[in-house]
């Protein structure tokens, strides 16, 4: 191999093998030698025990990950130009995938599936809302803002503002600290070769009004869960809603109402809105008004107990359940003891439905598997006594591509069943 201006880190076969199938990690204890000084954040080649050069990332002697490549180009040049063309290729993504409505909210960088690691960026509108949890992107992310403000702009898009949701614990495991608040960006002079802009607003509310399937929510992307709204499921819930029409429906983790109002809309006799959270029900009590729906009810309660209580009580004024859940396990490690947990609240839900009720169910944990998520319906379904008939498989939206490479892409399993 040339000589390069990177410190070369060299890793084990493992490692080797994984790199050159896709995956873009290296752990520490898979690093056997390195030559040359460096600073963690700082650009670093990573090559076989045999010098057989694999691919360049950015260090991080905090992380247990302690390479994130993204390149296996040895001719790439890490500048703004380059980082550019990665923001362009993941927006041209979108705009095919999305198509021109959903465009304007929905994920426009999710990390390693657009070669980005450790940066997601949401867009709400005119809010782009975004999270980093990786040193080597904290320090570039300036070059990744400016691009997609520009690139938006350059399209007609209207992008007033940038929030930095970085008030998760992940970013003290890489040494950040931990933060939110409005990012700053000046206008650019112009003889740089970029589009000129005017700068980013950082006197807004917190708040705004989104579209998704044609239902107005408000997103709180400052105190909201995540970056404000959960995307992935977009169109699950399109999906969900074909099959609401004329029945009873009992949405359980509802959080802000999605689910249930895309019911509602679609015509269900009535839907039952079940979240332990009251100042969420709050909200999809006001998302509801908001769109007009009153064929709807909120029911502060935890989903197991409920379940358990009408179970008990041999009563179900339901024939259709939606099961929402948080990710049971965010580890291996867990795995085991989060099955049980999804097996027993299905369990439960396909004891209370009808002969040819529905259920639509899902797990949003890349620790359980799909082959576990579909081996764990198997067992509920029998330990309930009941036959089911799958209607449709599905997985995240597009704007969350999946990478066959990398597992940790493929996260959100969504079924939906009948009970025959």
């Amino acid at each position: 191999m040339t000589a390069r201006e990177y410190p070369v880190f060299t890793v084990t076969p493992k490692a080797e093998r994984s790199v050159r199938a896709g995956h873009p990690w290296v752990y520490g204890e898979e690093v056997t030698a390195v030559e040359g000084a460096y600073q963690n954040g700082d650009m670093v080649d990573v090559v076989s025990n045999k010098g057989r050069y694999l691919g360049t990332g950015w260090v991080n002697d905090h992380s247990k990950i302690r390479v994130r490549i993204i390149s296996r180009n040895a001719n790439d040049t890490f500048d703004e130009a380059f980082f550019r063309r990665r923001v362009c290729y993941a927006l041209n993504y979108r705009k095919t995938v999305m198509g021109p409505v959903d465009y304007r909210c929905c994920r426009l960088i999710f990390g390693e599936a657009d070669q980005f690691p450790g940066l997601t960026v949401d867009r709400f509108e005119n809010i782009l809302v975004t999270q980093v949890l990786s040193l080597g992107m904290e320090r570039r992310k300036d070059w990744v803002y400016r691009a997609l403000v520009e690139l938006l702009r350059e399209d007609g898009e209207q992008i007033d503002a940038i929030y930095e949701r970085n008030d998760v614990t992940i970013r003290t495991l890489e040494g950040l600290e931990q933060g939110k608040g409005f990012y700053q960006m000046e206008g650019l002079e112009q003889g740089k070769g970029f589009y000129q802009m005017e700068g980013l607003r950082t006197d807004l509310s917190g708040h705004v009004t989104i579209t998704e399937n044609g239902i107005k929510y408000d997103v709180d992307y400052i105190e909201g869960q995540k970056t404000g709204f959960f995307l992935d499921q977009k169109y699950n819930r399109q999906a969900a809603a074909k099959l609401a029409r004329g029945r009873r429906v009992l949405d359980c983790f509802t959080h802000t109402g999605a689910f249930a109002l895309n019911a509602a809309a679609a015509g269900a006799e009535h839907v039952t809105a079940v979240d332990v959270s009251a100042f969420a029900l709050e909200l999809a009590a006001e998302n509801g008004k908001r769109n007009g729906l009153t064929n709807l009810d909120y029911k502060c309660a935890d989903v197991f107990d409920l379940l358990t209580e009408m179970a008990k009580e041999k009563k179900c004024d339901y024939d259709y359940i939606i099961l929402d859940p948080p990710a049971f396990t965010k580890s291996r490690a867990t795995a085991k003891n989060a099955y049980h947990g999804y097996k027993e609240i299905n369990r439960k839900a396909m004891r209370l439905l009808p002969r040819g009720g529905y259920l639509a169910t899902c797990s949003c944990s890349h620790f359980m598997t799909d082959e576990m998520f579909r081996k764990m319906l198997r067992e509920a379904a029998l330990d309930a006594g009941v036959t089911l008939r799958q209607i449709e498989a599905r997985q995240q939206a597009p704007d969350h591509p999946i990478l066959p490479e990398v597992p940790e892409t493929d996260y959100l399993k969504f079924y939906l069943l009948q009970v025959v």
